[in-house]
Parts: structure tokens; sequence; C-alpha cells
């Protein structure tokens, strides 16, 4: 078995959100991310637009599925790198290269000149928004929850945009209101577009799912040439028939 998978798989929890990933792309939101590796004081989470994918082997989608959603898309490799994914660098602690990172924040934010110290700044947290502490805390629903982030072998986009915010302070993600406008701004900015000859797999939860998703890619994705749509509808396949296999 091969230890990782040449496509992207990105999950969601319902028909619908996968529906739409079709017709408009992904769209990068607002996620809260554990940055207690840092060893800032009162630092504990910041928000970054990003969406993503793992790279893990279909054999070890169960437990991923079970939490993420058995409805998803997989694709290829090539179109990740082409649209400036990239793979997370997972922190194991609080060791040196952390500690190294922190300096580097620090020192950006000494810098005399205002411009270079928001440029030298900015870059830190494009940088540090794609660095996950191996081990560590998720929020679902407002609740923390514990998880080994390593064995998801994540790739992810944080779209670098003046227009839309670099990043959100925990307070600022908790404004309802306020996050679902900087979501706005990162849609109509930002979305992650696709072709059908990107994908490489189409997952639907049951097989009784099927019929409703060709039926949606034949009448709301007909932009795309007949050919192209006939290789989509190819794609489709079911998490129950796969778990079947498994």
């Amino acid at each position: 078995m091969k230890p990782k998978s040449h496509t992207l798989f990105h999950f969601t929890k319902s028909r619908e959100t996968l529906q739409l990933i079709l017709k408009n792309g992904f769209w990068p939101r607002y996620c809260l991310e554990d940055v207690g590796w840092l060893g800032i004081p009162d630092a504990d989470f910041v928000a970054y637009p990003m969406v993503c994918f793992c790279d893990i082997p279909l054999s070890r989608t169960d437990e991923h599925v079970t939490f993420y959603g058995d409805f998803g898309v997989g694709m290829s490799k090539e179109w990740a790198v082409k649209n400036n994914l990239n793979p997370v660098l997972y922190m194991a602690s609080q060791n040196t290269l952390a500690k190294s990172l922190s300096d580097l924040a620090s020192t950006a934010g000494t810098l005399s000149d205002t411009g270079e110290r928001e440029v030298a700044l900015n870059n830190f947290r494009h940088l540090a928004g794609h660095i996950k502490p191996s081990e560590g805390t998720m929020v679902v629903a407002g609740k923390p929850v514990q998880k080994e982030f390593y064995q998801e072998s994540e790739w992810r986009l944080i779209p670098r945009d003046p227009k839309i915010s670099d990043y959100l302070a925990r307070s600022d993600f908790e404004n309802v209101a306020g996050r679902d406008k900087e979501n706005e701004k990162v849609k109509t900015q930002s979305m992650l577009k696709f072709v059908p000859n990107d994908v490489k797999y189409i997952f639907v939860s049951s097989d009784s799912d099927i019929p409703a998703i060709i039926n949606f890619i034949q009448t709301e994705l007909d932009l795309f040439p007949s050919a192209d749509l006939k290789v989509l509808m190819s794609r489709v396949t079911s998490i129950e028939s796969v778990s079947r296999d498994m």
C-alpha cells in the first residue's frame, strides 16, 4: 500500500455542499487554528482563510470521513500544485524550530519602517498559517476537540489578496456577523476553481445518492463539453461501496 495518495481529497458533510463545490469551486473560509506551539501568551488560536485537503490513501479514509463528512471530491495533485496548494508543516512541540519562528515574528515586529514591518509580519503570518501542531486542539461547533493532526497528511491553500484579511483574532472569528462578512470577501476574491478534468473522484455517502449527483452534473454543469461531463460522471462513487471493499 502506498503511504500517500496521488490524489488530494476534500470531504464535507452534505450533498448540497458538494454540489456547490462542483458548480462554483472551493470557498476558502476562516478556520480557527491551534497556534499554541508558538508559545505566545494569550494567543492560543488564530483564524486563517483556507481550504484543506488530505493525501492519505483511500484505505485509510474511514476515520477521516467519519470526522469530516462522507461527501467529497478527489483532485489531481497536478491541479493542486498549479493552484499553490502546499503540504502543511507539523510542529512536534514547542521546540527549537518553534522558537526560531517565534523569534522571527518578534524580529519582524521590531522593524522601524512601518511598511517593512507590515510586509514582514504578513509573510510570517502566511508561513505560520501552513504550520500545525502534530497533536493539538480543534474547535468544532464551539467545543474543543483533541486531534492527532499529523495523521491527516494535510495540504492547504491560504489565499493572499490585499482585499481580504490575512487572519482574524479569535474574538473577531467568534463574532458571527463579522466572520460571515469576512468570508464573503474571500468568496468574492479567492474562490479556488477547477475544470472536470482536474477531478479524479466524486464521493457521495451511499449508492442511493448517486442518481441525484449524476442529475446535478447533467443539468447544472452543462457549460462544459458533454465529453468532459461523461468523464466527470464516471468519477462518481459512494463511500458505502468503497468501505465494503477495504
